[in-house]
């Protein structure tokens, strides 16, 4: 049974999310504040943790640094801020996705499913990936269909598919594609999403695997 963490200093959450977590098979363990989640990690050992930013004793983005000092458990950022550096800032730390208060359920437990889906993936890198009508081979870089690629459209095509369903930073990807002295260069990241979703895409101005998190950054989503 896959164990999930819910921090959160609002009880009415705490008790909604342990009760529709339980409801579909999840052990759940809840914590009102940073540092009480930070031991409850520690001791019970999560598959998966949801975190809340704007904690009374330490804010989330400590938090999710606390958990990466020795832990790579998926961590999902639920919060009310919406400011996009808030965001950005807590993917950056190490969290894996984020969902914007007010939340469905459905939205919250479908992306628990997907980072659940991808801890649970064999460890070895994946020798190919679908994308639509195309199969693409990672370590021969080579697409069916004669489709080819740039070595940059490469690059920044790849640290998508080998994190499937993961958001990836702009931070993140500029800092890997073009390096740190790029990182207020976002257009190279909309030029280069166009690229490859006219190239990969069967409707590229409606795309269903190469997506934009506006603000935050772009993920894969497998079919």
């Amino acid at each position: 049974m896959t164990r999930v963490l819910v921090v959160d200093d609002e009880p009415q959450i705490l008790r909604a999310l342990r009760i529709n977590l339980a409801a579909r098979h999840y052990e759940v363990a809840v914590a009102p504040d940073g540092a009480s989640a930070l031991r409850q990690a520690a001791d019970w050992h999560p598959d998966l943790v949801v975190l809340d930013l704007g904690l009374p004793d330490l804010d989330g983005v400590e938090v999710i640094q606390g958990l990466r000092g020795w832990t790579k458990v998926p961590i999902i950022v639920l919060s009310g801020r919406t400011d996009s550096t808030d965001k950005v800032d807590a993917l950056d730390a190490g969290a894996d996705d984020y969902v914007t208060k007010p939340f469905g359920i459905d939205e919250l437990l479908a992306r628990i499913r997907a980072v659940t889906r991808r801890t649970n993936q064999h460890e070895e890198e994946p020798a190919t990936v679908r994308l639509g009508d195309h199969v693409i081979d990672l370590a021969g870089k080579t697409i069916s269909g004669g489709v080819r690629l740039t070595p940059t459209e490469w690059h920044f095509l790849e640290i998508l598919l080998r994190n499937p369903g993961k958001l990836i930073s702009q931070r993140q990807l500029l800092t890997e594609v073009w390096g740190v002295g790029y990182l207020k260069e976002t257009h190279y990241l909309r030029q280069y999403m166009a690229q490859l979703r006219r190239k990969l895409e069967r409707d590229p101005s409606h795309p269903v695997h190469l997506l934009t998190e506006p603000g935050m950054g772009y993920r894969f989503q497998p079919s």
